[in-house]
């Protein structure tokens, strides 16, 4: 895809998408944080329904220290692989109490330090907590990225690269987000929704449906 396709991929997106921001509930960015590292192979609607139970009760690293493991995970025992994400978020509330002051960091280096935060969990809180203008590519952006020819690459690091080279710079800070969630409700894994899709004629999938390719000529 080339400069000017890109250019006008995230114009129509972020036309059609004008408030682009994540579907998880928080109101502080430790609240983010733990929301985010809940959301591993989970989707936020579950996520959410979780929390909605859990930060009224614990919502800071001492408070969720105090709930203790087995109190914690029977908060978030509906999310996937809630005993490893629970044991993590324990060991990260002690991290942040014991480096940072019971504070989120604001660097990628100390972020990934964390038990449970990998390189796209950082990302998330680097860009929605603190503006930077990070791209975390999760299944969403891998399957858009690819499927439209916007980024190629093998993996979440390829593409990840890729996009943080290729995307225009007034769309660096909202990338993330309008991708995203053109993935969860346009470009879907199994039937991505082509003939209702702002970018048909812009997108370079192959496999685009019949009314996509018509809408595509005009």
């Amino acid at each position: 895809m080339n400069a000017s396709k890109r250019l006008a991929l995230f114009e129509r997106l972020a036309a059609a998408i004008p408030e682009p921001a994540t579907e998880l509930n928080y109101r502080t960015d430790f609240e983010l944080l733990i929301a985010v590292v809940l959301s591993a192979q989970a989707t936020d609607k579950g996520v959410n329904k979780a929390t909605a139970q859990l930060f009224p009760v614990a919502n800071t690293p001492e408070s969720l220290l105090a709930l203790g493991l087995d109190g914690l995970k029977a908060y978030i025992k509906t999310i996937g692989l809630f005993n490893s994400k629970a044991a993590n978020i324990m060991t990260l509330c002690q991290q942040l109490l014991d480096r940072h002051g019971g504070q989120v960091p604001n660097t990628r280096e100390q972020l990934e330090a964390l038990a449970g935060v990998g390189r796209k969990t950082a990302n998330v809180i680097l860009n929605t907590a603190f503006g930077q203008p990070t791209i975390a590519v999760d299944t969403h952006i891998f399957r858009v990225a690819n499927r439209t020819r916007l980024a190629v690459g093998k993996n979440v690091l390829q593409v990840e690269q890729k996009l943080d080279k290729s995307t225009p710079k007034r769309y660096k800070q909202t990338a993330h987000h309008l991708l995203i969630l053109h993935g969860r409700y346009t470009c879907t894994a199994r039937k991505p929704r082509c003939s209702q899709c702002v970018l048909a004629d812009l997108c370079e999938y192959p496999e685009k449906t019949p009314a996509a390719q018509v809408l595509s000529v005009h």
